[in-house]
């Protein structure tokens, strides 16, 4: 079964029906990491182009890494070194790439809105690895699939975002999944880091930590956009670590087997203390692992691969 959609630009337009396949996929190719040999020729004559307007360790190599193991050839272009720097408009570097024969783009930009003009542009698939402070649907989707594989189910759950909800687009990605896929969000934050519109949002919104972590089954951490912020949205780091930080002392209000998770980097001992973050409850490492598991997913229900998934 293959999604019928040429983009992944976002979880808001996406039905719980396609978010369980790719879920479903990515599950069935996680297997494939645990190999002596992690190679598959699923792939084989694809191409992939990775296009990052903005700095990106984890997306970028994850990605990279996925549609290496599936066989695919990947271009990587970022902003510094390129026609870009020289003025090239975004839609001609995207043309001049599909005129190379690039298959599928994935695209992190600072604009929101990016990946959408793109998908216009080219006849390509495009997948958005980030744009500005709307979506970041992969990271919605690992974040899933590691709440599902450590709870056996997404449907009834309690997950609290706590931290800088307005300037995050990994927070915008989680919410419309997990509430498309059954579960009661919480987010939490001081009332100047809550978006505008939030009222409009399938959320709880709470400015309380104590409040908001009572009886969760996971707390997923985000971390403070310091680059992101023009202006003093709360007095100190101080002062939002003793308030909003995650701490030992504060998980105890969660569930027993609450889950811990972080789409990283990690500013620790401000969002979260290193005790929470290396502690029992955390599945950090897990994410990682399975983001890449969702973009070999989403590359294949993308492009359409003819080989099998347990092929040599």
């Amino acid at each position: 079964m293959q999604l019928k959609r040429k983009d992944i630009l976002g979880l808001q337009d996406m039905t719980a029906e396609e978010i369980g396949l790719i879920l479903d996929t990515a599950e069935s190719y996680k297997e494939i990491l645990s190999r002596p040999v992690k190679k598959v020729p699923i792939l084989r004559g694809k191409s992939i182009c990775t296009l990052f307007y903005e700095n990106s360790t984890r997306t970028r190599c994850s990605f990279e890494l996925a549609a290496k193991i599936m066989s695919a050839d990947t271009t990587s272009v970022s902003v510094s070194g390129s026609s870009i720097q020289k003025g090239e408009s975004f839609k001609d570097t995207l043309l001049t790439l599909e005129a190379m024969g690039m298959d599928l783009f994935v695209i992190r930009h600072s604009a929101s809105g990016a990946p959408h003009f793109a998908a216009r542009v080219v006849k390509s698939g495009v997948v958005n690895a980030g744009d500005g402070m709307h979506e970041h649907p992969t990271q919605g989707l690992l974040d899933m699939l590691t709440i599902r594989e450590n709870k056996g189910r997404i449907e009834g759950l309690k997950v609290l975002i706590v931290g800088d909800i307005m300037h995050s687009r990994v927070a915008r990605s989680n919410l419309w999944g997990l509430s498309k896929m059954g579960a009661e969000v919480r987010i939490c934050g001081p009332a100047t880091l809550l978006p505008v519109g939030v009222d409009k949002l399938p959320v709880k919104t709470y400015t309380d930590l104590d409040e908001a972590i009572d009886g969760v089954d996971v707390v997923n951490v985000l971390r403070i956009q310091l680059e992101r912020m023009d202006r003093g949205f709360f007095p100190s780091i101080r002062e939002y670590s003793k308030f909003y930080g995650v701490s030992k002392t504060r998980l105890k209000r969660a569930k027993p087997d609450v889950l811990v998770m972080h789409p990283g980097p990690m500013n620790r001992g401000i969002e979260i203390t290193p005790e929470v973050a290396d502690g029992e409850f955390a599945v950090i490492t897990d994410q990682v692992t399975n983001g890449v598991a969702v973009r070999m997913a989403l590359l294949y229900l993308l492009l359409g691969g003819g080989g099998s998934v347990v092929s040599a």
